[in-house]
């Protein structure tokens, strides 16, 4: 359990509490864990690539939200799908998740229509802003990044963002610039992050 509920820098804290919604009760270091998830992450995308004719109003709605984080994590968490009930260290007041995300995803349909911004900047403003409102117990970055991708591929006509080279759960250098662009970003200044964004070839 000790090893579980440690976490790298920038991650999620797990809590025991977390813990105990873990289906797979054998597991018992983060490896294994990171393991598991990758799996179901695997699932979760092969659901979202057999998804036909989206549009707007299906993508950016909260059903479709809550949907895809439980196709990605609901073979691993029990609370997979479900808002958060407690505060985190990122992320809005749970009592603020409902409205920040309606306001969000009425924004980001805006966006998208009304091509407010370039195809570039406009995943790194739908991947931050999901991000930083954190409606999850944990798999917030993973699901905003493939719901950033789901964005382009059925909205943009653009193939999904490359991330990173390596995983982002791993504490490198890259997830470093990672970090630092969405806190630069939480400021208002997209500027950094979308340069790491261009840097990985987007």
């Amino acid at each position: 359990m000790t090893q579980l509920i440690e976490n790298p820098e920038g991650a999620t804290p797990l809590t025991p509490d977390d813990m105990l919604s873990l289906k797979h009760k054998h597991i018992d270091t983060r490896e294994q864990l990171n393991e598991l998830e990758a799996a179901n992450i695997l699932q979760g995308q092969m659901w979202a690539g057999q998804l036909k004719n989206l549009t707007p109003e299906n993508i950016f709605d909260r059903i479709f939200v809550t949907d895809l984080h439980k196709a990605l994590f609901g073979e691993v968490w029990e609370w997979a799908g479900t808002f958060r009930l407690r505060e985190l260290n990122i992320g809005v007041e749970p009592r603020n998740i409902s409205v920040d995300l309606h306001n969000f995803l009425a924004d980001a349909k805006c966006w998208v229509e009304f091509k407010h911004y370039d195809n570039l900047e406009v995943s790194a403003r739908i991947q931050h802003r999901l991000v930083q409102i954190h409606p999850f117990v944990n798999g917030n970055g993973r699901h905003s990044r493939i719901f950033t991708d789901i964005v382009r591929v059925y909205l943009l006509s653009e193939k999904p963002m490359k991330w990173a080279n390596a995983k982002l759960e791993n504490m490198t250098e890259e997830r470093s610039s990672y970090i630092s662009g969405l806190r630069k970003a939480d400021e208002g200044d997209f500027s950094e992050f979308i340069e790491y964004l261009r840097s990985l070839g987007n």
